[in-house]
């Protein structure tokens, strides 16, 4: 009896050391998952805004002189065309990071489960062993009814032994998944990234390139000769002007001379 009572007890201890196990996981891939998640979400969010701007830098650069809006124009380009490589990033991340890690939902539902048949397995070998004890409080001297009970117990003993064995093997290869599945998850997260900024690099070094390619000098000429342009038509216009002001006092004149006639 003392012996079979120090398996209960050993059950015990593993049954409760696989449940904090089990909790665990559920607690911190939880916490992964929704954090992971916001990660992609604010991501998809920099893409959104990423669009916006590329809109307001096509709008500008058609209102600008030819460098600039060539320049702005190509920098646009690029930046545009980063953003589909964002979205590839938010995809690849959706689908090797937030979607392993959502699946351990289901996975710790049925590992509960599991303990759930261990523990009621443990409680029925429990629930005999306290039987058998008052079996042989109460009927000391009948023997049939205690090998009965002591039956019972075998048999609970068997399947609770037999159901925490399978548990046992069950767990050890859900930790096994599990380190391999957190190297797989974080290894596709930093490929991920690391595959989105070399490219972003890339294209970030191309747009600044467009921009340092801006000829100022030749902006500022085109702009000087455009107001040059501007001040010598004003003028023109400012010497038909008094052209048509001397015309039109000379035809007075000559109307007041022929009425003194």
């Amino acid at each position: 009896m003392m012996l079979l009572g120090r398996g209960l007890d050993a059950r015990d201890n593993q049954t409760r050391q696989i449940q904090d196990a089990v909790s665990n996981v559920e607690k911190h891939f939880g916490e992964l998952c929704q954090i992971f998640a916001g990660y992609v979400r604010k991501t998809a969010r920099l893409r959104d805004k990423a669009d916006l701007l590329v809109n307001e830098i096509y709008a500008y650069a058609a209102t600008e002189t030819p460098n600039l809006k060539v320049g702005l124009k190509n920098f646009a380009d690029e930046f545009s065309r980063l953003q589909d490589y964002r979205q590839a990033e938010v995809d690849r991340l959706e689908a090797k990071v937030v979607e392993p890690l959502k699946g351990y939902g289901t996975i710790v539902k049925l590992k509960r489960d599991d303990l759930k048949a261990t523990l009621t397995a443990k409680n029925r070998e429990a629930k005999q062993l306290s039987q058998l004890e008052k079996t042989r409080q109460r009927n000391p001297s009948d023997r049939h009814i205690i090998s009965q009970a002591e039956s019972e117990l075998q048999r609970a003993s068997l399947d609770a032994t037999r159901t925490t064995r399978q548990l046992e093997e069950t767990i050890d290869n859900f930790e096994k998944q599990k380190i391999k599945d957190i190297k797989n998850i974080f290894s596709e997260f930093i490929t991920i990234e690391m595959l989105f900024h070399g490219k972003a690099l890339e294209i970030y070094t191309a747009a600044y390139q467009n921009i340092q390619n801006i000829d100022e000098n030749e902006d500022l000429e085109i702009s000087s000769n455009k107001l040059r342009k501007a001040e010598e038509e004003e003028e023109e216009e400012e010497d038909e002007d008094e052209e048509e002001e001397e015309e039109e006092e000379e035809e007075e004149e000559l109307d007041a001379t022929k009425e003194v006639r």
